[in-house]
């Protein structure tokens, strides 16, 4: 098997040749000649060049003949393929994510002309996990540092982190990739400086050159251990892309077509609600804008939304169609000591909710913040409903949502149930739990107490 990775270079171009139609020029064998791994490298003869069997005309087959990097001849590879070849199970996860995004990725590459090998880089730096980050602090499908992400204009902010989005980040890579292809003038060493920086292979190859040594990849020895290892591994992916059957591999066919695309949407909106709307999980929502921070979707720079190509008219017509609020959250904007509990009560939470979507929270041993800013909670709708013009009815002249509150229903409370997570089950609001039970702010609710809930019509 590691003698084998050698030649998948050649396999590689005869896919391609296959796919032109470029072996009719070819004399076929009289029968299938097996390779030294016992691997049938040349298929018997067929009258006609179209009953060739060949691999499903799938993404990893338009990505195989994309391949354009020579083979690295080092021990490393072989260690890799050994390494990706005894976790089939892994393989099969980051298939199954990268099936979201992958084709997106394949289009970006081609329209610039790169090798299809940079679009398996994903693989090496995230497995196709589109929130990974890492103890350096990268985070995203392609990694970046804070830094690096923001040079390459990655907005991070307290709402959204564009290291994340899918769309954004993956422009900002290959935008980086192209320069230190250019900076560099090999691919292997633009890889390499993707993982170690700039300033890390510049040094090694100056040293080098001091020395009278080559300056190829394989040959800079002063490369960090990681960035040593960082080239062998992508080459040991696409080996198993070549060839997954040789490795022992079956490789889940990924659909050579769009998963999704981009729709118009507005500037903000719950997470919840813009899944409901797609007709979506919210599990489904959060794969392919994984951006946002907080439980509200926070558009891109665009104000649009990525969604699954066959849930995009549903979404653009329920949301035409939607007459709720969008948003049920908005900021507060918290003092310096001030207790996370109060906040959480005032706001009909417990302070596992609240910490559950404020997770970068820092608090003392007392449970008070060790500094001021913005914590998201849950908008009181009362206050609009105060300043907006009552609308009267015909028949009595009273206002509507004062006949509405008189009718009720009894509810016992129950362990765990909140204020907020009362109003958000029977669609109604915190004021109006707190008016109709003469609740005061900071009222925390007890197992057994009895409560009149709105009456829905």
């Amino acid at each position: 098997m590691k003698h084998f990775a050698r030649n998948l270079s050649t396999v590689a171009a005869l896919l391609a040749l296959a796919g032109s139609g470029a072996f009719a020029a070819v004399p076929a064998p009289d029968a299938a000649a097996p390779s030294a791994s016992g691997v049938q490298a040349i298929p018997p003869a067929f009258d006609d060049v179209d009953d060739v069997p060949l691999p499903d005309a799938d993404l990893w087959q338009r990505i195989r003949v994309g391949f354009r990097m020579d083979p690295l001849d080092s021990p490393l590879v072989a260690d890799q393929e050994d390494w990706y070849a005894s976790r089939p199970d892994y393989i099969k996860r980051f298939v199954e994510r990268g099936s979201l995004y992958l084709h997106y990725i394949v289009e970006q590459v081609e329209k610039r002309h790169m090798p299809t090998e940079v679009a398996l880089l994903p693989v090496i730096e995230s497995a196709f996990t589109p929130k990974a980050a890492s103890r350096a602090k990268a985070s995203g499908l392609w990694q970046f540092i804070p830094s690096t992400g923001k040079n390459f204009g990655l907005k991070q902010d307290w709402w959204r982190d564009n290291r994340n989005d899918v769309v954004a980040a993956t422009d900002a890579a290959l935008n980086y990739l192209e320069r230190l292809h250019q900076q560099f003038g090999t691919w292997e060493l633009a890889f390499a400086a993707y993982n170690c920086g700039e300033g890390c292979v510049s040094r090694a190859i100056a040293w080098n050159q001091k020395r009278g040594l080559a300056t190829d990849y394989l040959s800079l020895t002063r490369l960090p251990p990681e960035t040593r290892s960082y080239v062998p591994k992508l080459m040991a992916v696409k080996n198993i892309v070549l060839s997954p059957a040789t490795y022992g591999i079956d490789l889940d066919s990924v659909p050579d077509q769009p998963y999704f695309t981009t729709v118009e949407a507005p500037a903000k909106i719950d997470v919840k609600v813009a899944a409901q709307l797609a007709g979506m999980t919210e599990e489904e929502f959060v794969a392919l804008n994984p951006a946002s921070r907080k439980p509200v979707a926070v558009a891109s720079s665009g104000n649009t939304l990525v969604l699954p190509l066959d849930k995009a008219d549903t979404f653009r017509e329920n949301l035409e169609n939607y007459d709720k609020p969008l948003v049920s959250w908005t900021t507060y904007n918290a003092r310096r000591g001030e207790s996370l509990d109060a906040i959480a009560r005032k706001h009909g939470l417990t302070v596992g909710q609240l910490r559950a979507v404020n997770d970068a929270i820092k608090l003392d041993r007392r449970g008070h913040l060790r500094s001021a800013g913005p914590v998201l909670v849950p908008i009181r709708r009362s206050a609009t409903r105060v300043a907006a013009a009552p609308v009267h009815t015909a028949s009595t002249g009273a206002p509507a949502h004062a006949r509405l509150a008189e009718k009720t229903h009894g509810y016992v409370v129950r362990s765990g149930d909140t204020l907020y997570a009362l109003a958000q089950r029977f669609d109604t609001e915190v004021a109006e739990l707190q008016r109709l039970n003469h609740l005061a702010p900071h009222a925390v609710l007890r197992p057994g107490e009895k409560l009149r809930i709105p009456q829905a019509d």
